[in-house]
């Protein structure tokens, strides 16, 4: 039986880091300079930030996409509108973009219905064991329309609560998007339908859920319905 979920509305940036910045000196740029500037805004409710550590496509058969990301950004306000004013109004809006000209090399922002299918454990700053975290690009074939896409991810839900070892689990359905900031785009132009959020354990327990049997046939759904996965482990850090 399907359980019951929680839908949210999210703002988020796909990061690439300026060429030449370190790894080391992006994310402390981006934790310690950034990070408490954005959290200025009045209207924000919650931002996390999530630094790519490895690429890896684990348990997963579908060669990668094209997208190389260094963080995503996930912010809640209570409405669009709301975040379309926090970042385009006022001098905080303008302190923020040239911060993002300074040590941002690309940024892609997609407006994502969140699904929380599987209810995650803390995050990092909390209390709590350190757990690995996956966020991986979802693209459906071409001749899919949105709507069967949509449909279809609803059911894999419930694949996916059937393996074992999964600590989280979140779904994000692209609504909008804008190839650069501030300018709505169409799907040619950010051709993402999907973010998807999983939580393990550790390394193996995530391997070993993709190679369970639930985890096949989870693995054998998601070639009905999608035509690439793009894998990313992030640390995440909660900012507000």
């Amino acid at each position: 039986m399907t359980e019951p979920t929680t839908t949210t509305l999210l703002r988020m940036g796909l990061i690439r880091k300026q060429p030449g910045w370190t790894d080391e000196a992006f994310s402390r740029h981006w934790r310690e300079r950034h990070g408490p500037l954005v959290a200025r805004l009045p209207t924000l409710r919650s931002y996390r930030q999530n630094r790519v550590t490895d690429r890896l496509q684990r348990g997963i058969d579908f060669a990668r996409g094209p997208w190389d990301f260094d963080g995503f950004s996930q912010l809640q306000f209570d409405a669009a509108a709301q975040a379309d004013a926090a970042f385009n109004i006022g001098e905080l809006a303008e302190e923020i973009r040239a911060d993002e000209q300074h040590f941002l090399g690309g940024l892609h922002i997609v407006t994502v219905e969140q699904t929380e299918v599987i209810a995650p454990p803390s995050p990092a700053s909390s209390a709590g064991p350190v757990m690995l975290k996956r966020i991986s690009t979802l693209r459906r074939p071409a001749a899919q329309s949105e709507a069967d896409f949509r449909r279809e991810w609803k059911v894999h839900a419930d694949h996916v609560r059937r393996m074992p070892g999964v600590a989280g689990y979140r779904q994000n359905v692209v609504v909008a998007r804008e190839f650069e900031k501030g300018t709505p785009c169409g799907y040619a132009e950010l051709p993402i339908d999907g973010i998807v959020e999983l939580w393990f354990e550790n390394t193996d327990t995530l391997n070993a859920a993709f190679a369970s049997p639930e985890g096949q046939r989870t693995m054998a759904h998601a070639k009905t319905f999608l035509y690439e996965i793009t894998a990313f482990v992030v640390e995440e850090y909660r900012v507000v």
